[in-house]
């Protein structure tokens, strides 16, 4: 599992940019991110070198802040790609919460975040043969 750092932010000019400002600051990488919005708020979702550090830093600065486990998993990098593992997904019974993509690759594969809706994901990933990777691996990619 990954800790994703989710952020509940109000949606107004600056605020997307203060938040990335306060992180690197801080010297916090983001690897991956998803914004999802209202007209009013949204919820930004990150993925960076240093999630315990971030939701600190994002703290101090009054924003509503709180981890998340996600899965990262290599994707291959082609048409159909994605479609092969939501296939896999979906004969292991496998329901996908919502996904993003990291925008760097792997050797030749493409890496997706995934949150599951289900305790029992590690098992039933390990069932269909599909290793999610490790936290440390995402830091370096």
């Amino acid at each position: 599992m990954i800790k994703q750092v989710s952020v509940f932010m109000e949606n107004k000019v600056g605020r997307l940019f203060h938040i990335a400002k306060t992180l690197g600051n801080n010297k916090i990488n983001i690897r991956a991110l998803s914004l999802a919005d209202t007209s009013d708020f949204g919820i930004l979702r990150l993925i960076v070198d240093d999630p315990d550090q971030a939701i600190a830093v994002l703290k101090a600065e009054s924003y509503t802040v709180s981890p998340t486990n996600v899965m990262a998993i290599e994707v291959e990098d082609h048409p159909g790609g994605l479609s092969d593992i939501l296939g896999l997904f979906d004969k292991n019974g496998i329901n996908i919460e919502y996904m993003y993509a990291l925008p760097k690759r792997t050797g030749g594969k493409a890496v997706m975040i995934f949150r599951f809706d289900d305790d029992s994901i590690e098992k039933k990933l390990d069932a269909a043969g599909i290793k999610p990777l490790r936290a440390e691996d995402v830091k370096t990619i």
